[in-house]
């Protein structure tokens, strides 16, 4: 490698590094002050994903001619947050609350996801019943205290939690957002007596209301807590021992990056930020490009993820939920997972992926996934160990991948081994021959990605018919044509350097942090002062955490609103300037139009609208970003056109030559075809 001291003699390095983590292969990005992008694609290495981070990012470091001193940022998206909850390794969580409120977590919302499925089964609790403790204190909603807290309490839980071996705590106390007191008496004891404990307050990660939502929130930050700054500190110390010292930026489920430390005190922040990158990547094609109205659509080696972009904005919400056979705001479907209150950007996931295993049910039906090979044993096709069809297998059969060019070539596949497993699992049980068994597998696999894009389109009454579908990720080319089809979709995009495409996304990434707070007042009470001073409150919040930290803090505020006797409420922007009366009454009136974007009508003129909450988000430019262009992408790493390659099509086309062209090799005012 280079000196470390090129960068003081040539001035600050402005060069950024963007590491992102799949459940089959990680995707390495390093974007130079030049303008120069080079990228990298390599299998990841559960259980210690951060190996095969380093190793990929030294790699492309020497490769590239760049030294590990001029690297500016690392920027990093990660599942730990995801797996430690979908696999149930997370911390041992224990959760202290009000006594009388022990089983919060199983009542949960009282509703099952599927009316009529009389074989649901509830999630198992992140804090099973024995490690959730009671202690006596009770505020009422407006923060006063009916109960005092029972400090002669606290030294038996101690002894408890210890016993118990709790390696997490969540405290969540009734009305504590409004009054946090007594969750932080509580908090500081635990933290000075069980200094080796991961320790949340409802009262710092959500101080709003629904005691539902807000323990679960609060256990689930616990529940990933440990594993995920065991993970962060592994990786910063790893990178340090390599001689980069630049600070880690973690991608965030809302989108918009954070730094590790604030990371590792709110875990939960990074729950759902694996497929966040490559949203963000879409949205800066939106602002780039022709396409405002973009449908995202995100597939790997294990899942499969559509978001949506309409006007050049995101999708975001604050009621996910994760766990459940299908990830997705819970506005959709509740009662499935593990309910997160954290900003989110909207997206839906299924377990459709390149590893996806294909398996028959008890009547001979095919299926494809969820279950999936991941990056170990990986499909048969790798001869790394696997022995069942997956995706990959048949799209090697159908001719649609290039045997030595998986991950630029570091991953060999052997045609012969995939239509071997392809014939043995699949068209023997169908009694057909090998091209139409793998194209039947395709088919499935695309029906089931088209469930991902129906449920943030056509399920909340957005035709993708107006929309482009942008397609990214490893497989996600291959699939795009048939979605596209199934959708009536009129435009495809397929972006340069789509397998590595959410790393390029983490490149485009600003840093960003939002803080809110519950006000719950009608618009006839409510006061402008107060709100005017939460605001005040909420922004100082944000610029402690942020300033100093990039370029041009930008504040942006939002309030959280609903007609009176409606249960959930639509987020609506509040306009810059002093908060007055006049910016009341405009709020009703945008709460209205937002009421009648998403649900289709609005209330009459004399109903009552009420507060929620209110919220700021600030967003910086961090100093050292560089600019990220279409013509930077498309001329990275430009190579010559293939040939050609026999694939099949279905019944209906047949296998034939079909043309091969190198997406580099197109640039950015070049046209095939």
């Amino acid at each position: 490698s280079q000196p470390e001291g090129r960068a003081a003699a040539k001035g600050r390095a402005r060069i950024r590094v963007a590491a992102d983590i799949g459940g089959t292969f990680t995707d390495i990005t390093v974007l130079a002050e030049d303008g120069r992008l080079s990228t990298k694609k390599l299998p990841s290495t559960p259980p210690d994903y951060a190996e095969g981070v380093v190793r990929g990012l030294i790699e492309l470091l020497d490769e590239s001619g760049i030294g590990r001193g001029d690297i500016a940022e690392v920027l990093h998206g990660c599942t730990v947050a995801t797996n430690a909850i979908l696999e149930g390794r997370g911390a041992r969580t224990a959760l202290v609350t009000t006594r009388g409120f022990r089983d919060v977590l199983e009542i949960r919302r009282i509703r099952v996801p599927r009316l009529y499925d009389a074989l649901y089964v509830k999630p198992t609790p992140l804090a099973p019943r024995d490690l959730r403790f009671e202690i006596s204190e009770r505020l009422d909603a407006s923060g006063a205290v009916l109960t005092a807290l029972a400090e002669d309490e606290i030294p038996p839980l101690v002894a408890a939690l210890r016993a118990a071996k709790a390696e997490a705590v969540a405290v969540c106390f009734i009305h504590a957002y409004v009054n946090p007191r007594h969750e932080q008496i509580i908090g500081a004891a635990l933290r000075r007596a069980l200094p080796e404990c991961f320790v949340t307050l409802s009262s710092e990660i959500l101080p709003e209301i629904r005691e539902y939502e807000r323990t679960s929130t609060t256990v689930i930050n616990a529940y990933v807590g440990p594993p995920v700054r065991r993970y962060i500190g592994s990786l910063v110390d790893r990178l340090k021992a390599e001689g980069i010292a630049a600070p880690l930026l973690v991608m965030q489920s809302g989108g918009g990056v954070l730094e590790a430390e604030l990371v590792m005190d709110k875990p939960a922040l990074i729950v759902e930020c694996g497929p966040a990158a490559g949203v963000i990547g879409g949205l800066h094609v939106a602002r780039t490009q022709s396409d405002a109205n973009l449908i995202t659509f995100d597939m790997g080696g294990t899942t499969a993820k559509a978001s949506i972009i309409e006007e050049g904005r995101l999708a975001r919400t604050d009621e996910y939920e994760v766990g459940g056979g299908i990830s997705l705001s819970s506005r959709l479907v509740k009662g499935g997972g593990y309910a997160l209150k954290t900003p989110v950007i909207d997206i839906s996931e299924v377990g459709a992926g390149g590893g996806s295993v294909v398996w028959f049910d008890k009547v001979g039906v095919m299926k494809v996934g969820p279950q999936s090979t991941g990056a170990v044993p990986g499909p048969a096709c790798y001869e790394t160990g696997g022995t069942e069809a997956t995706v990959t297998d048949a799209n090697v059969v159908l001719g649609y991948v290039n045997p030595q060019a998986l991950a630029g070539g570091s991953v060999p596949i052997s045609s012969a081994r995939a239509r071997q497993v392809i014939l043995e699992k699949v068209a023997e049980r169908l009694r057909q021959e090998a091209l139409p068994a793998a194209y039947g597998v395709f088919t499935i696999a695309a029906a089931n990605m088209v469930r991902a894009v129906k449920a943030i389109s056509t399920y909340r009454g957005r035709d993708p018919r107006d929309f482009a579908l942008l397609a990214f990720g490893g497989n996600g080319g291959l699939f795009a044509a048939a979605l596209a089809e199934a959708l009536q979709t009129r435009r495809v995009v397929i972006p340069p350097a789509a397998g590595v495409f959410s790393a390029i996304g983490l490149l485009a990434s600003d840093m960003e942090l939002t803080s809110s707070n519950t006000y719950l007042c009608p618009f006839g009470t409510a006061s402008v002062a107060e709100i005017a001073s939460r605001f005040e409150r909420l922004s100082q919040e944000v610029e402690a955490r942020l300033g100093g930290r990039g370029i041009g803090l930008r504040l942006e505020r939002a309030a959280m609103l609903r007609y009176r006797g409606q249960a959930f409420e639509l987020p609506v922007k509040v306009p810059d300037g002093p908060v007055t009366a006049a910016t009341i009454d405009l709020l009703s009136w945008s709460f209205g139009d937002e009421h009648e974007r998403v649900y289709g009508h609005r209330m009459t003129a004399d109903a009552e609208t009420e507060f929620v909450s209110l919220a700021v988000t600030g967003a910086s430019t961090p100093a050292d970003k560089p600019t990220l262009s279409a013509r930077t992408i498309g001329n990275a790493q430009a190579t010559q056109p293939g040939s050609a390659r026999r694939a099949y099509f279905g019944a209906a086309h047949g296998e034939r030559d079909t043309p091969v062209i190198d997406r580099f090799a197109l640039g950015v005012e070049r046209r095939a075809g």
